[in-house]
């Protein structure tokens, strides 16, 4: 399979699969984007007049998309992923019946679930409610766009904890934490049941265009079912509460996927690494210390303990940190992301990150 964006793409495939493997082949993981050399002369997409057209307008969507792909240079692990954007609108809560207000950048949910006790009974997937059934003509026109050329986004559409934040509120999902835990418990199995079905729903329509595979917001790619698992909400709370209430969930979804990252997004989620590493299926963590916060770098004593824990570890540093990075850090089962402002730099890096890069096992 050849892809008009991604032409190595075959080799890079065989990178993906010895990296959730954790075998080492000769370097680590880098995907490192760069504006294109020499971009097809295709004119500027149009601009979305209204909120609405730019969230909902397939044609628009994929103008934009055939646009910015075609202009990006995709080195090593890079991946051209053909996607409509997150702001909430192709997401589980949204399905269930959160209003969910958009604006030009993003969108947030109207909680429903506002009675004292948490009940998940009367919520269902509501698949002819307008967002449902555009999710799933979306996917199909990313296939559709993307055959060939590229690879589609399942989406990112939900996690555990952060449905539930978005039904309830989230101040008010931290004191359900303390004052009913058994109820949160509950809504949250009942919660990733519906998560693993838009999963599967989503999983067939794309993997048409991915090669058997799947990726999704985050950007990386795997055969048979991938997401990057997350939990947002937890920056809040402590380690036992997250290990009680989440953490069984967390293992249901590894166990559901073929490869799974875990997204440990900000520094107070970084108190969780530890009940994450017992987990047995998750292959890859990723540490991102979060807007306004020091690089990955300076957190190098949980980046190692990943290491040594035998897992994946998926870092994001400016071009200028990836010597460092791997004088600090084994190249085995590490990848790094980074952009270049030009492609001959990118390309440079690639060749150096190949000098730099020492399996420490």
């Amino acid at each position: 399979m050849s892809l008009t964006y991604k032409p190595d793409w075959e080799e890079t495939k065989q990178r993906y699969l010895q990296w959730w493997n954790h075998e080492y082949f000769g370097r680590c993981a880098l995907a490192v984007f760069a504006p294109k050399a020499d971009p097809p002369p295709l004119p500027d997409p149009p601009k979305a007049k209204t909120i609405e057209e730019k969230w909902y307008d397939l044609d628009l969507i994929s103008a934009t998309q055939r646009y910015h792909l075609s202009r990006t240079f995709y080195g090593g692990e890079a991946l051209p992923i053909w996607n409509g954007g997150y702001p909430g609108h192709t997401a589980i809560p949204s399905f269930l019946g959160c209003p969910t207000v958009l604006d030009w950048n993003t969108g947030w949910w109207e909680p429903i679930l506002t009675g004292e006790d948490i009940d998940v009974r009367d919520l269902h997937l509501q698949k002819n409610s307008r967002n449902y059934r555009f999710a799933h003509d979306l996917l199909r026109r990313g296939v559709q766009e993307m055959q060939g050329h590229g690879l589609v986004a399942t989406g990112a559409f939900g996690g555990c904890g952060d449905t539930l934040a978005a039904l309830r509120g989230t101040e008010q999902l931290l004191v359900d934490c303390l004052e009913r835990p058994d109820q949160v418990k509950t809504a949250e199995r009942w919660l990733m049941d519906q998560w693993f079905e838009v999963f599967d729903s989503f999983h067939a329509i794309t993997q048409a265009a991915n090669d058997g595979g799947s990726t999704g917001w985050f950007d990386l790619w795997s055969p048979g079912r991938f997401y990057a698992a997350s939990n947002d909400f937890a920056y809040s709370i402590s380690p036992r509460l997250f290990r009680e209430i989440f953490l069984p969930e967390i293992r249901r979804q590894t166990e559901f996927l073929t490869h799974t990252v875990y997204h440990v997004d900000g520094e107070g989620n970084f108190t969780h690494v530890d009940a994450l590493l017992e987990l047995p299926r998750l292959q890859a963590l990723q540490i991102l210390p979060g807007a306004g916060k020091p690089s990955p770098l300076h957190y190098l004593n949980l980046l190692k303990k990943v290491q040594q824990a035998g897992r994946n570890l998926h870092i994001c540093l400016s071009p200028g940190e990836v010597r460092q990075a791997l004088e600090l850090l084994s190249a085995r089962g590490l990848f790094i992301q980074t952009w270049c402002d030009t492609e001959v730099q990118a390309r440079e890096l690639l060749d150096q990150v190949k000098i730099w890069s020492h399996d420490r096992g």
